[in-house]
């Protein structure tokens, strides 16, 4: 096994993946192949399940632009919500832009903005994560769709920093289905992803996505790299911290000028 590694620990110094990883080391790594062969084998189980409507409003939370399709038919309609603590970059390259930074626990939208929420490299990175769900479920419409994609804590992928999901905290399905439940969600559908191990020598290769698609289907996949999960806002009852917090003034920092030192006279 350590065989198969070899060349993925020899990656590491030249990508920097080690530590913690911001907006730019995750821009690099879906620039390299391995990046490249993720991105591919991912959203092809999220295409198909992101909302067919073409006035439906999707939020990417976390760094979900390489799995967002951006159009100008669509260009109102998506928008890439990036952790104040790990940056941002401009995005989409042409057009508008439609990235910010945000306070993914005080997101700035209102009750029930969004039709759906595409939440990648977030549940696992933030403090919080009961707090963050709370915080999606209320920018949710009622029986809105929620796609979360997380590290699988029983993968070889958690165990290599030489890609994003081997950074951040790990989930099982049952930590998922717990957290899902607190937040007034239901699970709808959950999947696995990138059932190959995090290989340089299979990334780019055509045959690639096929090797995947047909191990999922085997008792490899619950050693995937990632979990899909579909769930959907559940409207019971409102969380009352939730409320009280959000009621609380909020107050901007000023800049003000450097102080220049005195200039002592003799």
């Amino acid at each position: 096994m350590e065989t198969l590694f070899d060349s993925i620990g020899d990656q590491r110094a030249k990508t920097g993946y080690c530590g913690k990883m911001d907006v730019v080391d995750l821009r690099e790594y879906y620039a390299n192949p391995l990046g490249k062969t993720t991105q591919q084998l991912i959203h092809a189980q999220l295409a198909a399940r992101m909302p067919q409507d073409p006035q439906a409003t999707v939020m990417g939370l976390g760094y979900a632009t390489p799995y967002l399709i951006k159009s100008e038919a669509s260009s109102a309609r998506q928008l890439a919500f990036m952790p104040a603590r790990r940056g941002v970059i401009a995005w989409p390259e042409q057009g508008f832009v439609a990235s910010t930074l945000v306070d993914e626990l005080d997101l700035p939208l209102s009750d029930n903005a969004i039709d759906a929420a595409v939440l990648v490299h977030c549940l696992e990175f933030t403090d919080s994560p009961e707090e963050l769900l709370q915080e999606v479920w209320r920018v949710l419409a009622p029986q809105g769709k929620l796609l979360l994609v997380v590290p699988n804590r029983s993968s070889l992928w958690a165990m290599r920093d030489i890609s994003p999901f081997g950074h951040g905290q790990p989930f099982s399905r049952h930590q998922l289905q717990g957290l899902l439940k607190a937040a007034q969600f239901s699970t709808t559908r959950m999947d696995h992803a990138l059932v190959l191990p995090p290989s340089q020598y299979l990334a780019g290769q055509p045959v690639a996505s096929w090797v995947d698609r047909l191990c999922r289907g085997s008792v490899f996949r619950s050693f995937s790299g990632a979990l899909i999960i579909e769930a959907q806002k559940q409207v019971y009852a409102y969380a009352p911290s939730r409320r009280i917090r959000r009621a609380l003034p909020r107050f901007k920092p000023a800049f003000l000028p450097a102080p220049q030192p005195t200039q002592r006279k003799i």
